[in-house]
């Protein structure tokens, strides 16, 4: 017995040793005993353009302008798609969404040594398949009822839809034990865990994100900008005030460009909602139009989107010389939302930085020269859409007519007819409809 439990010891230390990266022990001066950085350097894919353009800069110039370019060719990009409508900004949640599990994924696949687990790949794109059919299944259904309702194999896979999912998950989970070998044990069971998170963490989010956006797409721009003015002024203030700093997980935060970033965040954010919400295009909820088969952003403004007369505090009426202000009911929302964006988000680029150490990685990849990888930029985005979405819930969203009306038809005719009668009594009670009617 005891010769048994010294192999199976033994044997344990093995495994685990497996699943260890390739790193020494790290110092208290955050090296290996090896006398490398505990972070590895980050490959130089800077054009050449631009690298014989700021060749005579400082390295921390050279970074500063490299990333400013680029900033200014994402955000370029970002007002692109915008102009293309909901449809392409859909399409292009998703191919970030896909971009983003590609990178962590990867992260673990060649980190702790997967190259000999059978199937890990494979099982975890398709549990990326699974995850995705049912998100987007769930939004189509109640999005594109009508024509769902109208086309038979459209009503039948909306009918089992999650009957359907469920089914593929199972078909992945046996799969997955059948892909399992006595000697990855438990490297196998951790990738399965690995992957699951992953999946919690991106397509989650990236449907939350989607689910925003047919709220209106002032809902789904003002975040997202936010976060980004937010990321932009802390490294402009940090980069030039910044003394103090902030976290050990990430060495170049300052405190100086924390509280920067949050005052010119929240500014912004009301200039932003105040433009915004003056445009139907914005503020209306993306629908689908079945007349057209196309989606409109067409509505009559809601209160929200209204001017309406703010008395100011006495306190500052007499500095500032005004007892009325004018603004938009949602540029009040708009301080909540970039107040959460300048303070709270950052701790999901906090995290990232502290995975990213964990792993002795210092970006995701290299897709973006300066900026790492697509999730690089979109650390704190997800933590922002979930925000965004329980916000949404909480204090601005109400009965929705349309898919109450959507639930109503999918009745049978006396099931209709019952709640017909219910809701005319109502109404007859409460004298909206008159006695004879």
């Amino acid at each position: 017995m005891a010769e048994l439990r010294r192999r199976a010891r033994d044997d344990s230390q093995d495994l685990l040793a497996g699943m260890e990266p390739e790193v020494g022990p790290i110092t208290n001066e955050g090296t290996t005993e090896s006398g490398f950085s505990d972070i590895p350097p980050s490959v130089d894919n800077t054009p050449e353009v631009l690298n014989k353009a700021l060749s005579g800069l400082s390295s921390r110039w050279k970074n500063w302008w490299v990333r400013g370019i680029l900033t200014l060719a994402m955000i370029t990009f970002f007002f692109v798609i915008i102009y293309l409508g909901p449809m392409v900004l859909m399409m292009i949640v998703l191919c970030v969404q896909i971009k983003c599990f590609h990178e962590i994924i990867l992260i673990g696949y060649s980190v702790y040594h997967s190259y000999d687990l059978p199937w890990f790949r494979t099982l975890s794109w398709y549990f990326l398949l699974c995850a995705n059919y049912f998100f987007y299944g769930e939004t189509v259904t109640d999005t594109f009822f009508a024509l769902v309702q109208r086309e038979e194999p459209l009503r039948i896979l909306s009918k089992y839809h999650r009957f359907i999912s469920f089914a593929l998950y199972l078909a992945g989970f046996c799969l997955f034990v059948l892909s399992l070998v006595k000697k990855h044990y438990r490297l196998q069971f951790y990738m399965f865990g690995w992957t699951h998170v992953t999946l919690l963490i991106v397509v989650t989010q990236s449907h939350l994100i989607i689910h925003n956006l047919f709220e209106g797409m002032i809902w789904f721009i003002v975040p997202i900008s936010c976060v980004i003015c937010n990321d932009i002024m802390a490294y402009m203030f940090g980069f030039f005030f910044g003394r103090t700093p902030l976290i050990k997980l990430s060495p170049k935060k300052t405190w100086e460009g924390f509280i920067g970033g949050f005052f010119a965040t929240v500014l912004f954010g009301l200039l932003l909602s105040y433009v915004m919400a003056g445009y139907n295009f914005f503020v209306c909820p993306v629908e689908f139009n079945n007349e057209a088969n196309s989606f409109t952003v067409e509505c009559e403004p809601s209160e929200l989107f209204l001017l309406q007369d703010y008395t100011i505090p006495t306190v500052l009426q007499s500095i500032i010389g005004w007892r009325s202000i004018k603004m938009y009911p949602f540029q009040i929302h708009s301080i909540a939302l970039s107040s959460f964006a300048s303070l709270i988000s950052p701790f999901g680029g906090f995290f990232a930085s502290g995975f990213k150490r964990a792993f002795k990685i210092k970006d995701f990849a290299d897709t973006i020269p300066g900026h790492g990888g697509i999730m690089d930029r979109f650390d704190c985005q997800y933590l922002m859409a979930t925000f965004v979405n329980v916000y949404i819930a909480s204090f601005i969203r109400g009965p929705n007519p349309s898919k109450l009306l959507q639930q109503l038809l999918a009745l049978r005719l006396d099931q209709q007819l019952q709640i017909f009668k219910s809701l005319k009594a109502n109404l007859l009670q409460k004298g909206v409809l008159p006695a004879g009617a």
